[in-house]
């Protein structure tokens, strides 16, 4: 049986993220062995203090990393403990858990990089804004200018990954807002990437870090990565 660690960023999320790994626990498989661990962001709030007094298994930075310090100390602990499969799951309950199985599966049969999608099927009653779903198409087109493949869901941070994209993000991950910047890394390399219909839920406590006049700034930055990871990054060979 492959093993499969969960890696849950929370920053703030001290009423989801209990739930959250209740979620994780129900999802039964004869075919993966699951663990989790929950990357504690320097939360301001009582996340931590859930963690604790809940047994759960999680590390404590000891200050605010952002999403791509969070996350590529989940990677990092991955590789380190060897890991099969790695999956990233939002600590604000708005990824479901129950497509863990159809990520992993996929990744099994031969993809490097999975992606919980909320456009290729209309599983999904939850879309987000207008506003953020046009920024999305446009980031998606950028992408495929860059590396010649469409991924419709460019921002979505349910996805899944094999050992070695695993060692890549452990060494290489962008420190803001990382998805689309980090797809088109592996896509430079020629890694074969898939999206996965998934049903994705709305965020019921906290706040998106990307609203307002943040928005915008959002969408020029990444873009400026995007352009920026295509010169750059290493081309390699399937």
């Amino acid at each position: 049986m492959k093993s499969v660690l969960i890696i849950i960023p929370a920053y703030n999320e001290e009423k989801s993220i209990l739930n959250v790994v209740n979620n994780i626990k129900k999802v039964k498989t004869n075919n993966y062995i699951i663990d989790y661990i929950i990357i504690n962001d320097g939360s301001s709030d009582n996340t931590k203090k859930v963690c604790l007094n809940n047994n759960l298994n999680f590390i404590d930075l000891p200050s605010n990393l952002g999403i791509g310090g969070a996350v590529q100390t989940g990677y990092k602990y991955a590789y380190y403990k060897n890991y099969d499969i790695a999956i990233q799951i939002d600590g604000d309950n708005q990824h479901n858990p129950s497509y863990i199985i159809n990520l992993c599966d996929e990744i099994n049969n031969g993809y490097d990089l999975v992606i919980g999608s909320r456009f290729v099927e209309n599983l999904s009653k939850f879309k987000s804004s207008f506003l953020r779903r046009v920024g999305i198409n446009f980031l998606s087109n950028l992408i495929k200018i860059c590396t010649g493949v469409k991924v419709y869901d460019v921002t979505s941070g349910f996805r899944a990954c094999n050992k070695d994209i695993i060692e890549y993000f452990a060494n290489n991950y962008p420190i803001d807002y990382p998805e689309p910047d980090s797809l088109v890394q592996v896509l430079k390399q020629n890694k074969k990437v898939k999206e996965i219909p998934v049903e994705m839920n709305e965020r019921k406590t906290g706040k998106s870090s990307i609203r307002g006049l943040k928005s915008i700034y959002y969408m020029i930055k990444v873009s400026f990565a995007i352009i920026i990871s295509n010169i750059t990054a290493k081309k390699g060979n399937r």
